[in-house]
């Protein structure tokens, strides 16, 4: 037999189980009432009608346990709500039995046994349940007497707080005891909850664990219980545990909690994340669904970081086909591996493709009957594409300029393009190709033809590829020095998952030549992450680590900006999300613009194309080397 059928066999007989004891507490609890009505005498004449009202008791009532499921276990988290639902299950089926005995056993059947057995049979089943709890907790108790259990001070004394106590309480498996919880309200400070004392505040975690320790219960970790802390808090409440000198976990965030019941198991590292406070994001689901839902959706760049999780997303929402565009096989071979299962049979095609190549575009659009697509693909690497001129030009300009045309071409509905705060008043080659190809992008919007091309603007990804959490990660597990450029340097950060909710959001929104920009929330210095990052991992920054400054490279701003300047501001009706408006290029230029590009690229002529460049987006500010060949185009000499 298949696993998944001995798991089902093993449902049914433990329903029947408790359906069984179900109908033995119902037969017990009419009887009991029948002696307590005749003073435990019973008449000889009131044994039928018992047998009867036994009888019938069983079968109505024990019917309406099972119809309302307290046939399916689950008897050891037994709690307040679970004896409200048992309290209405009893008047329901008492209820019942009552309008069935009066209409079938007439006036010889005593009325007050209603009552009584109602009373009996209530206290009956809730003292089954919450004895398997008792049961559970005591067992856990006894199992941390004997063994070497875990000692935890849970941080927060809310709701999130009580729900792992109580689940440590009752679930000795988990080799954790708790010593006690901290919290910072006043009302709190010695108030028992869950079977544990608020022991003191936050800043007394490190004499609360001292004083532990001296009465022999040591406490070993301290679990931060949250998840909906601001920022502020979050890294008092982190700087509080490490004074402690024990290890910090703390429980997922509010985002996380909504995907699933809070369990110990979900208890993780505090991690940079934390620190940083982002709120949920609240999305319109059903306005997303609608763009997708039965549509062939094409993502390009699916591979990384960004493409992967816009595909993760974008497969939730069930579309008809969800190609997967990418020229590294590696990534691309993952992504879709792990979609099969959400996506299965042809329902999701992974492409191996250039986006350079305008003709295997045609085909891709052509074959899958695209209507809706991402453009998520892109060199992005600022120092790395200082050095690459002509390969950032034709990924990030051409290879947008192929894909809006091959939109346009086959009526694909919708077009979304990934863009960066670096496009915004750009001093370095990575930014001015992604500021020009938004250009193309609200360009083509202005066109006949039914696709509706928008683009998103946002900042720094918290753990993409090649972003700074993951470099300062290596630094700090080798060592160190952890390297920052300059200590007045800020940038804003948003998560993955985020900032892919509000891409698709809005998307959604779009309705053709707009750039949304994404509320990046308060800028983070790169420095201070730095510290709390080696503070995360247990090592004080000057002390057991070196922070070494390294000076700016060339195209690096102190400071990102999220607007232009002569792009008009528009509200959403989400908070998270605003729209610009600015100018616009005629197609006709923009035609001859592009073939000038292709030319200078051919011919790399680096001093035309910058030119070119700097024509489209006057606004750039070159550094370096691209400075001086610009100033010696302009004055007429060769470079």
């Amino acid at each position: 037999m298949k696993k998944s059928g001995m798991m089902r066999l093993v449902r049914v007989h433990r329903r029947l189980l408790l359906a069984g004891l179900h109908g033995l507490l119902i037969v017990v609890a009419m009887v009991l009432a029948f002696l307590l009505r005749f003073e435990y005498s019973l008449p000889r004449e009131a044994a039928p009608v018992l047998s009867m009202a036994v009888w019938l008791a069983v079968v109505v009532k024990l019917p309406v346990f099972v119809l309302r499921r307290h046939d399916r276990g689950g008897w050891q988290y037994a709690g307040l709500v679970d004896l409200r639902r048992l309290l209405g299950t009893n008047v329901l089926a008492s209820a019942a039995l009552a309008g069935v005995a009066v209409w079938g056993l007439g006036a010889g059947f005593p009325r007050s046994i209603l009552g009584i057995d109602f009373l009996l049979c209530f206290l009956a089943t809730a003292g089954l349940r919450f004895s398997v709890r008792l049961y559970r907790e005591g067992l856990a108790r006894e199992w941390q007497a004997r063994g070497p259990a875990k000692g935890v001070l849970i941080y927060g004394a809310g709701q999130a707080g009580l729900a792992i106590a109580k689940e440590i309480r009752s679930n000795p498996s988990l080799g954790y005891q708790v010593v006690g919880l901290l919290d910072d309200s006043p009302a709190k400070q010695g108030a028992t909850l869950a079977g544990a004392t608020v022991l003191g505040t936050g800043r007394e975690a490190a004499l609360l664990v001292d004083l532990a320790r001296r009465s022999h219960r040591p406490v070993a970790e301290i679990l931060i219980a949250m998840p909906s802390a601001r920022a502020e808090q979050m890294r008092e409440a982190v700087a509080n545990c490490r004074a402690a000198g024990v290890a910090v976990q703390t429980m997922p965030g509010v985002g996380e909690l909504l995907t699933g019941r809070v369990l110990m198991s979900r208890v993780r590292e505090v991690a940079v994340v934390d620190l940083l406070g982002r709120e949920p994001v609240e999305l319109d689901e059903a306005m997303i669904r609608e763009q997708v839902e039965g549509r062939c959706v094409l993502v390009t760049g699916a591979g990384g970081s960004i493409g992967s999780e816009i595909c993760r997303q974008v497969a939730g929402y069930g579309p008809r086909r969800l190609v997967l565009l990418d020229q590294a096989e590696s990534d691309l071979f993952r992504i879709h591996l792990e979609l099969l299962e959400r996506l299965p049979g042809e329902r999701v095609a992974p492409a191996v493709a250039d986006i350079c190549d305008a003709q295997r575009l045609d085909e891709l659009v052509r074959e899958h009957g695209v209507e809706v697509m991402v453009h998520a693909a892109a060199y992005k690497h600022v120092p790395m594409m200082e050095c690459h001129l002509f390969e950032a030009v034709r990924n990030n300009v051409i290879g947008t300029y192929n894909l809006v045309e091959a939109a346009a071409r086959h009526g694909v509905a919708r077009f979304l393009m990934i863009s960066t705060d670096k496009a915004v008043n750009p001093t370095n080659i990575m930014g001015l190709t992604k500021r020009a190809a938004e250009l193309l992008v609200t360009a083509r919007a202005t066109q006949e033809g039914r696709t509706e091309y928008v683009a998103v603007r946002f900042g720094n990804v918290l753990g993409s590829n090649g972003s700074v959490i993951p470099l300062f990660r290596k630094q700090i597990a080798a060592g160190g020095p952890i390297t920052v450029t300059h200590p007045e340097m800020q940038r804003y950060f948003m998560t993955i998952p985020e900032a892919v909710q509000l891409v698709l959001q809005a998307s959604a929104m779009g309705k053709g030549g707009e750039i949304f920009v994404l509320d990046m929330g308060e800028p983070v210095k790169i420095v201070d992450l730095a510290r709390n990052m080696a503070r995360l991992s247990g090592k004080t920054p000057g002390v057991d680590i070196e922070i070494r400054f390294t000076g700016l490279r060339p195209g690096e701003k102190l400071y990102e900006e999220l607007t232009a300047a002569g792009e008009d501001f528009q509200p959403t009706h989400h908070n998270k999300i605003k729209i610009y408006r600015g100018q616009r290029l005629a197609r006709g230029r923009l035609r001859e613009w592009m073939e000038q590009v292709r030319g200078a690229i051919a011919r790399r002529d680096e001093a035309q194309l910058l030119g070119l460049l700097k024509d489209l987006v006057p606004e750039y500010q070159p550094s370096g080397r691209y400075s001086e060949i610009l100033a010696e185009a302009r004055h007429g000499h060769p470079a």
